[in-house]
């Protein structure tokens, strides 16, 4: 056990299990033998050949079994060094010496992601047991709807009774959705006062959900601007009136900025990492906070306290330094206790990130996470005489944005100034011969911006990370229950990917003397896991059935000693799998569940990812985002929570599939 200080009580503690890593370097030790022998068991076939057994097929499965070694011999990196950690929040200094916090929200398309339900989240965010001085609220509106910022300011007049209702009641939950609808009130005491007061404020939230979908009904969705409308930057804050409510009871509200940038048919917008650079100019100089929390549009808070537990980390004197990103676990709310889908990605959450905290720590996984600001900047604040002109160079012409870029800079322009640096800031030529999603920010070279980032602007410039996995979610999200959604999504995750193991950004090249070889190997296998496993699986799920009707021997017999290797391989991986998915809460039924949905998504989803992902790299198609479809289908609902979500059609998933790599997006 590593505690961050010996003289005061650390805020927050490492704990190694010495028992698990031994099991885990034994069991490794022992499967890479195994494997060994299976190896030299299908490489001595070309110097003893058997002229019964064709070359061809024989060597197609020794390829294939080739790729899944090398894919299993990557994954051990993440059982080396497994760690978990606990945090202190009360050992906190005063309020007033916290740092402040921005919060990012994206969200793209009202159409399938449903303002209320970015609302809740927004509210949510503002709703953080933070200083609210300190605390501010930024949504990034893609597609530049009016129905959007409509629904941010009814948010902020909802708000304003909700949040001193959260905190005079102590309320866990900060999403009103998810708090109305809970079976139990975790807050129920039977207090009179409380229970009116609930009242009240479960009316005014029915009145604001009206009203947003009132707007949603006859107002503009933005469906025909989507690609095509001017910047939009609006301080909520300021622009509200007092409805009517206790003026003491509403003083105290964070800053809630609503940001839709500039977008044109002729300029590339980069999809969510060209939005999330946006923020980052337009809070440089509105609010400039140390530390950002990375928020999905239907990731709402469900713990108020994150922000402290993450500061637990990032005012830790001995981690500070190097320390860029404390990442939360993704969970989700409306995943059924089948979880058919492996929608919880229980594997990645709950195993592999403790044992990539063990080493330099976890990626930036999506949404969820506190990052120093700082460490998106790159290499040009590290240095102690910073070139005015290079940093104009790399960060664009705003002279506003370049103060920015000083941790003690204030904003102190008039209003009227403060909005044309804004504008300027969010326009669609700003980032024209600058370092912007190359060096700096979020980078641009995958749809899966957040693994990138973390990978060749993050580790590989010297930063390390934490995974935190406290008992109480900290987040929750709407997970895919539709079986068309879920490998769509897994077809734009592994297409980004595939991108940088096919670029000059490939772990094993380009990360391997900028980081521990451990962390290299991590990141290696996210981003080739797709190839092989698509690979194998089809060379495995049809060469050996070939072979056996026409009777080609592939395998050893029973009386050959190999034989029993063989087995041992399989049996081993199976039993590690099931001892792994038991031992981390689920039963046997999920295993299973696991084993089919793995093997669908690598005949599908890596397929048709990988196949995108090299129609780019040859220029025959444009990159494409599409975003995951949040609007809820009753009766899919229905058949999902049954166990039977399946009953949708492997055909029409397998078509969906191809057709959103066929169909170019700009």
């Amino acid at each position: 056990m590593d505690q961050s200080s010996s003289t005061t009580p650390p805020m927050n503690l490492c704990h190694v299990n010495k028992l698990t890593i031994f099991i885990n370097r034994t069991y490794t030790a022992i499967h890479s033998l195994a494997l060994s022998f299976l190896l030299y068991y299908r490489a001595s076939f070309f110097f003893f050949h058997d002229t019964k057994t064709p070359t061809l097929p024989w060597l197609i499965v020794f390829a294939a079994e080739l790729a899944l070694s090398f894919q299993w011999l990557l994954s051990q990196a993440f059982y080396w060094r497994p760690v978990s950690r606990t945090v202190f929040p009360e050992r906190l200094s005063e309020d007033d010496k916290l740092p402040a916090v921005d919060v990012f929200v994206c969200t793209a398309d009202p159409e399938k992601e449903p303002p209320v339900e970015v609302m809740n989240t927004v509210i949510s965010a503002m709703a953080l047991d933070y200083p609210p001085e300190k605390l501010h609220v930024y949504l990034s509106d893609d597609g530049g709807a009016d129905v959007t910022l409509h629904s941010m300011r009814e948010a902020w007049t909802f708000s304003k009774r909700w949040i001193p209702f959260c905190k005079r009641y102590k309320i866990k939950c900060r999403s009103p959705k998810a708090y109305f609808s809970a079976e139990e009130d975790e807050n129920e005491d039977g207090n009179t006062d409380f229970i009116q007061e609930r009242q009240i404020v479960e009316e005014k939230y029915e009145v604001f959900k009206e009203r947003v979908r009132e707007y949603a009904r006859h107002g503009d969705t933005g469906s025909s601007k989507r690609r095509d409308h001017p910047a939009v930057i609006e301080v909520i804050q300021d622009s509200s009136r007092n409805h009517g409510f206790e003026e003491n009871e509403a003083k105290n509200m964070p800053l809630l900025v609503y940001v839709s940038r500039e977008k044109r048919p002729s300029h590339a917008h980069h999809f969510k990492a060209g939005a999330l650079n946006v923020l980052l100019r337009v809070s440089g100089v509105i609010s400039n906070s140390p530390f950002i929390l990375g928020l999905d549009c239907d990731m709402f808070c469900n713990d108020p306290s994150s922000a402290r537990q993450a500061m637990c980390f990032h005012l830790d004197p001995k981690l500070s330094p190097s320390l860029a990103l404390v990442q939360f676990p993704q969970k989700f709310h409306n995943i059924s206790k089948n979880d058919i889908y492996d929608s919880q990605l229980r594997s990645t959450f709950t195993v592999l990130w403790q044992g990539f905290d063990g080493l330099q720590g976890p990626c930036v996984s999506g949404t969820g996470y506190y990052i120093k600001r700082l460490s998106l900047y790159g290499r040009y604040l590290k240095d102690d005489q910073k070139d005015l002109m290079e940093l104009r160079q790399s960060f664009g012409s705003s002279n506003e944005f370049v103060k920015s870029l000083d941790g003690n800079y204030k904003p102190d322009m008039k209003m009227a100034q403060l909005a044309e640096t804004q504008q300027q800031l969010a326009s669609c030529t700003y980032e024209d011969g600058t370092k912007w999603g190359e060096e700096a920010g979020y980078l641009y070279a995958s749809v899966v911006e957040d693994y990138f980032t973390g990978f060749a602007s993050l580790h590989c410039k010297g930063w390390n990370s934490v995974y935190c996995d406290p008992p109480r979610p900290q987040f929750l999200g709407s997970g895919t229950t539709n079986l068309n959604d879920f490998l769509v999504q897994g077809t734009r995750w592994s297409s980004g990917l595939v991108d940088v193991a096919i670029s000059k950004y490939c772990p094993l090249i380009y990360g391997l003397f900028k980081m521990s070889f451990l962390e290299c190997m991590c990141y290696a296998w996210l981003a080739i896991f797709p190839i092989c496993y698509f690979f194998s699986l089809w060379c495995l799920a049809t060469i050996p059935q070939l072979c056996l009707l026409n009777g080609i021997s592939l395998y050893p017999e029973v009386s050959n000693s190999y034989f029993w290797i063989f087995s041992f391989v399989f049996l081993s991986s199976v039993s590690r799998h099931l001892s792994e998915v038991l031992t981390t809460g689920e039963s046997l039924q999920h295993w299973i569940y696991e084993q089919r949905i793995w093997m669908m998504k690598g005949v599908t989803s890596h397929f048709y990812g990988s196949l995108d992902a090299f129609m780019k790299k040859f220029g025959l198609r444009e990159a494409s985002f599409f975003p995951t479809n949040k609007v809820d289908d009753v009766e899919q609902l229905k058949r999902y929570n049954a166990g039977s979500g399946l009953s949708g059609g492997v055909g029409e998933v397998v078509y969906t599939s191809l057709h959103s790599i066929l169909c170019s997006g700009g």
